[in-house]
């Protein structure tokens, strides 16, 4: 297995241990490569009768990964990327609204961080002809195509 999807299965695994734990619905966060998963502190379960605090890394109540779009959406959402860059999408439509729909998730992890949004969608948003990302550029602009169409709300 190489190094992003080892992380990838490893950061899942520990996302809904977590997400279990706290009873939440939310789905789960789609690693970056050059961002590892912060191991979760094991603690002792809550008494009886009392509730322990959200974990930190959840997401705020109503945002974390959007459910997938309607088909007219989507396709405002596939010809906004393509316009970007057609390889972007590289024939793969559903896999380019998963990346989003994880990317709408980091949007509302880091709400007042332009810079590390960006920086994640260049991580997460590769192809064959670009294994290294688009660049800050189309990063960003792959960054407003997402927030537009997939997560307006966030």
């Amino acid at each position: 297995m190489n190094h992003r999807t080892t992380t990838a299965v490893l950061s899942v695994l520990i996302a809904a241990a977590g997400l279990t734990a706290c009873g939440s619905d939310q789905g789960t966060n789609k690693p970056s490569a050059k961002t590892p998963p912060a191991a979760a502190p094991s603690a002792p379960a809550a008494p009886a009768g009392t509730s322990s605090p959200p974990a930190a890394a959840e997401t705020p109540k109503g945002k974390g990964i959007p459910p997938k779009p309607d088909a007219a959406t989507q396709a405002k959402y596939i010809a906004a990327l393509t316009a970007i860059d057609p390889d972007i999408v590289n024939t793969k439509p559903d896999k380019a609204v998963d990346r989003g729909r994880n990317q709408c998730e980091t949007i509302a992890s880091f709400p007042n961080d332009k810079s590390k949004q960006t920086d994640l969608t260049n991580q997460r948003f590769t192809s064959p002809a670009h294994p290294d990302g688009f660049g800050p550029a189309k990063a960003a602009k792959i960054l407003d195509a997402v927030h537009t169409h997939l997560c307006p709300t966030y």
